[in-house]
């Protein structure tokens, strides 16, 4: 589809979707829970309507009226053998952490996804909780899917040093942990994305965190709950960006979630010289704000460390705003990104410099060298939604021409109303 070239400025305030995050783990909880779980705010895209579908599979009675879901609980123990294969269609988010639960079911599970979903590696879920007792094994000895899922309900806790930093792998195992018998250890490699934990405690469990170490002890029950999710910061990070960066731009966002673990990108944006307020709003559990971005003259900084899985699904469009910071941005120990719905980095890279930015892949991350105008061209999401918003948001910054995107539809994975917020915001 061809994309909107050189709009004037961006200039209004929108609702960006509920936190996809959250929304998953919402229908997982509300699943495993004893009792019925309300859900408001739900983000229904693609990859979480495959969560739910997922666990209606599984025997679970699940009721959405258009504005609340309602989950009637089974317990872990009430899950139900699949009639068929389940199908996760492009969510890794619904395959990772579905593992974790299915481990400890008195069933075989057989989890299957789209052609992305078919190239992402599973041996960092299947190889802790195959030491837990469970035995989960990729297509033809392989790590990657199609997927079975052999549950056992003699789960052993585990003591597992994360070799990566992933919240689905600890999440999965946290699922898994809370079906074992005894204590579960996982120490993780940089703090990621706490939303499991915080569920944990919300739906009445016991979880323990000290730094980079998290304690749990198991078998667990857990209690259905009312949800009210927050908007999605990684939704949010596109409209953040694009009002830094298109002239004479202001945009806000309300209902945005601030959990700490996923703030990375705001972090950034000040550190860039971005022109950034936050009000703050929402309860302890679920911390939200409204942001407001104003067009800004951005710096080159470096990003690596301790803040990457804090922002590592916004680093594409982060990869953007740098294109137009005067100056060097080097973003390291991003590996995770090879392993997204496409290889981020070389896709990241490979579009850019189509349109002529100047951004160089590395090993772990991008060297982007700024200030760079971008010019059309025909372009790819390689079906990643995220590339393709970004995308987007970069073919505003063309002054004349077209630029053409192919795998559009991907998009509506996480934000089905993506061209419809936006067209709000032309001036």
């Amino acid at each position: 589809m061809d994309l909107v070239v050189n709009k004037v400025n961006l200039n209004g305030m929108i609702d960006v979707p509920s936190d996809k995050s959250i929304s998953h783990r919402s229908i997982m909880f509300g699943a495993i829970a004893q009792g019925k779980t309300t859900i408001k705010n739900f983000l229904r895209g693609d990859d979480c309507l495959s969560t739910l579908k997922a666990f209606k599979d599984l025997g679970v009675k699940i009721e959405d009226d258009g504005e609340t879901i309602t989950v009637y609980g089974t317990g872990f123990s009430g899950l139900k053998q699949a009639k068929q294969a389940i199908d996760v269609g492009n969510s890794g988010t619904t395959i990772r952490l579905i593992m974790g639960i299915l481990a400890g079911a008195p069933f075989t599970s057989q989890l299957f996804g789209d052609h992305s979903i078919a190239k992402r590696p599973m041996n960092r879920v299947m190889l802790p909780i195959n030491q837990m007792g469970a035995k989960c094994s990729g297509h033809d000895g392989t790590e990657f899917p199609p997927l079975t899922v052999e549950g056992t309900e003699k789960l052993q806790p585990i003591n597992y040093q994360m070799p990566v930093a992933s919240a689905q792998v600890k999440s999965a195992i946290l699922f898994a942990a809370l079906q074992a018998q005894g204590e579960s250890v996982v120490v993780e490699k940089e703090k990621t994305r706490d939303h499991t934990e915080d569920m944990i405690r919300q739906f009445g469990g016991e979880i323990s965190v000290s730094g980079k170490e998290i304690r749990i002890s198991g078998p667990q029950k857990l209690v259905g709950q009312e949800v009210i999710v927050p908007g999605d910061i990684s939704s949010a990070a596109f409209f953040l960006v694009a009002g830094l960066i298109i002239a004479d731009s202001r945009i806000v966002l309300n209902n945005v979630g601030l959990n700490p673990t996923r703030t990375g990108i705001i972090d950034v944006i000040e550190q860039m010289g971005g022109k950034l307020t936050i009000e703050e709003t929402g309860s302890m559990a679920n911390k939200a704000g409204t942001l407001t971005v104003e067009t800004s003259e951005l710096k080159g900084i470096e990003i690596s460390g301790e803040i990457i899985p804090r922002l590592i699904d916004e680093l594409p469009i982060i990869a953007l705003l740098a294109t137009q910071a005067e100056g060097i941005t080097i973003i390291r120990d991003a590996e995770e990104l090879k392993v997204k719905e496409t290889n981020r980095i070389d896709a990241v890279a490979n579009e850019l410099n189509k349109m002529g930015a100047n951004i160089e892949p590395t090993d772990d991350g991008l060297i982007i060298h700024g200030k760079t105008p971008l010019h059309s061209a025909k372009v790819t999401s390689y079906g990643d939604h995220r590339i393709g918003m970004m995308l987007q948001i970069a073919a505003l910054l063309v002054k004349d021409g077209t630029v053409e995107l192919e795998k559009a539809e991907a998009i509506s994975v996480s934000y089905p109303r993506f061209f419809d917020d936006l067209n709000k915001l032309y001036r």
